[in-house]
This record gives C-alpha cells, sequence and structure tokens, in this order.
C-alpha cells in the first residue's frame, strides 16, 4: 500500500499562517490529482481544496482566499499554505489522491492544526 505523508500542522494563533505538505511515497512514474481534508473534532471529514495533475484548483467557500494549494510534480509534494487562520480551522488535515468526491478513502496519517487565541 502506498503512503502519503502529510506535514507542518501545528499551533498557530489566529490570522497566523501554516503550509502544510504532502509527499506520495507511491509509484513514482504516476501523478494524480490530489485533495485536501480535513476533520474536526466531533465533525465530518471537510473537503478543503483540490489540484489537478496540470494544476487546476478548486476550493471550498470557507478557505477561499485563504488557502492555496499548489504542487510540485518533481517532488511529488502537494502543499496547501493556510493564511488568516481562523477558529473554524483547528482541525487534522489530510491528504489524499485523486478529485475530491473521487478522491481515495485511503489517506495519510494527517497533520494537526491548532489555532489559538
Amino acid at each position: 500500500q502506498v503512503q502519503l505523508v502529510e506535514s507542518g500542522g501545528g499551533l498557530v494563533q489566529a490570522g497566523g499562517s501554516l503550509r502544510l505538505s504532502c509527499v506520495d511515497f507511491g509509484r513514482r512514474d504516476l501523478l494524480y490529482a490530489m485533495t485536501w481534508f480535513r476533520q474536526a473534532s466531533g465533525k465530518e471529514r471537510e473537503f478543503v481544496a483540490a489540484i489537478s495533475v496540470r494544476d487546476f484548483t478548486h476550493y471550498a467557500d470557507s478557505v477561499k482566499g485563504r488557502f492555496t494549494i499548489s504542487r510540485d510534480n518533481a517532488k511529488r509534494t502537494v502543499y496547501l499554505q493556510m493564511n488568516s487562520l481562523n477558529f473554524e480551522d483547528p482541525a487534522v488535515s489530510y491528504c489524499a489522491r485523486g478529485w475530491i468526491t473521487h478522491a481515495d478513502t485511503s489517506w495519510g496519517r494527517g497533520t494537526p492544526v491548532t489555532v489559538s487565541s
């Protein structure tokens, strides 16, 4: 089973920024659309952002203008730049291969994002 490894989460004050990374350690000869999800405690999984192999992007309304998804195919890494973090953003963030509803349900272990006052 291939692994997706998320990193970059942590504790940040409201209004601050974090950049998440997701490295695909699977087959190096294949590229996929990638989607970021997040899940807050007691809540259902929430779509955050998606990026195609050729850099078409789509964002949830709640993060538009604040978050930016990007990718470096040579490094097999997808990024999520999160700016202006607020109290609606704390969650464990996960990446998955595929485009939004077509993304795999097998995720990495996630990286937690905590927002403090």
